[in-house]
């Protein structure tokens, strides 16, 4: 067992030795019911990285003894499902577990349906996307959504003295844990790349010495491509790929997307990204780059790997040569900090509905202007709470659309903000 990860030989046989997600596997949890009577659901474990998918699974194949086959979906197709469905049918109970479904296209995922509506096989799907977007509907109704919690603080301490406690590699360097913030911080709450971080750090160290952050940070930019292929340099690299395109640079830009690509990074991850960079930072400078970021993410949902990797170079390309504003995202934050200053300001009375009589008689509605009754569609009113009368949270910036925003904003109030 010796050459196995750290985090491979200390994982729990036994729900009781689950660390975290009681409210799905402790006693009378619904998750523990059905194993506990042998009544499975096919379902998919929704969580972040390192909170116990894979491991949970394994202890519902362990517990019930059940005939279990895994598939990553980064590496297995329609062929490799369909021959687990083969050898199921010869069998009772399969369980087939998979790892990262939200890469699974559709056609993919429709490989399953069948065998799973059928009952020839019960599926647990990992995934730590949002199954609602990433999983068919056709397949998502027939699995119960569980939902894990990222770990806590205390449970990643009480992880990383267990295995310095348990496991016999580490017990013969007799290494004393002084400090955890670094580990914790650098692992980013996943227990996988926490325990795997710890031993890279206890194989740095002699006999006898304390685990402290200053060795776990000086060990860590020493060997951190060992155990941070979507940690650090994950977050490290997607910053780099949208400060190219935010600096109107394609070529960094594609250089990042490059290093994505090869590093196995989820492109929807990518695509979703881009979507959130072309109103964050373009906005209504070009509002073409919205509607194409958005097409990208279909896109490259319906085609996959490898052929997505043009279309997302497309995009990348487009959106770095774009005008940029980020006008839009400036506004909404402004608000947001107006609603936490102030609170929860009346709506004035002449904005609010009207359905029942004694609203009206109450004036709800009164005094409103309809502006499709005016010239121009428009008439001057107040739209902002008394308190915040006259405050403008919109700036348009200077490109060309912007430019004729503002001035149709200074045509119609003119008198009221400064444009």
């Amino acid at each position: 067992m010796e050459h196995f990860p750290l985090a491979e030989r200390m994982r729990p046989h036994r729900l009781d030795e689950l660390v975290g997600q009681e409210h799905l596997t402790g006693k009378g949890s619904i998750l523990r019911n059905s194993i506990d009577q042998g009544k499975l659901p096919s379902m998919i474990l929704w969580g972040p990285p390192g909170s116990g998918k894979t491991t949970i699974a394994n202890i519902i194949a362990n517990t019930l003894s059940l005939p279990f086959f895994t598939l990553s979906a980064i590496s297995s197709g329609v062929k490799e499902i369909r021959e687990v469905i083969d050898i199921a049918k010869k069998k009772t109970g399969t369980i087939l577990f998979i790892d990262e479904i939200h890469r699974f296209n559709k056609g993919q995922q429709d490989a399953l349906l069948g065998a799973v509506e059928k009952g020839i096989v019960t599926l647990i799907g990992a995934t730590t996307e949002n199954p609602s977007f990433e999983v068919n509907s056709a397949l998502l109704s027939r699995c119960q959504v569980y939902v894990l919690k990222p770990l806590q603080d205390t449970q990643l301490v009480n992880l990383l003295k267990h295995a310095l406690e348990k496991d016999e590699s580490l017990q013969k360097k007799n290494l004393l844990l002084k400090d955890t913030a670094a580990l914790i911080q650098i692992s980013g709450g996943d227990a996988r790349k926490l325990l795997n971080l710890l031993e890279i750090v206890c194989d740095m160290l002699q006999a006898g010495e304390n685990i402290t952050d200053e060795k776990v940070m000086e060990v860590a930019q020493q060997k951190i491509a060992l155990y941070d292929k979507s940690g650090e340099q994950h977050y490290d690299i997607i910053s780099a790929f949208i400060k190219s395109m935010r600096g109107s640079d394609p070529n960094g830009a594609v250089y990042w997307l490059a290093r994505m690509i090869e590093g196995g990074e989820d492109i929807k991850f990518i695509a979703r990204r881009m979507i959130i960079f072309a109103s964050e930072d373009i906005g209504n400078a070009n509002p073409n780059a919205l509607l194409l970021a958005s097409n990208t993410f279909q896109a490259v949902h319906l085609i996959g790997y490898p052929e997505s990797r043009i279309i997302l170079s497309q995009c990348a390309v487009y959106l770095a040569t774009s005008i940029k504003s980020n006008a839009s995202y400036m506004a909404i934050e402004e608000a947001i900090a107006e609603v936490k200053k102030k609170g929860d300001l009346p709506v004035p009375l002449h904005l609010r509905n009207a359905p029942t009589k004694m609203m009206k008689n109450m004036d709800y509605g009164k005094d409103y202007k309809y502006a499709h009754s005016y010239k121009d569609n428009f008439t001057e009113q107040e739209f902002l709470p008394d308190a915040l009368i006259g405050k403008k949270f919109y700036d348009p910036q200077q490109n060309s659309r912007e430019e004729e925003i503002r001035n149709f904003l200074k045509q119609r109030w003119k008198d009221k903000y400064e444009y």
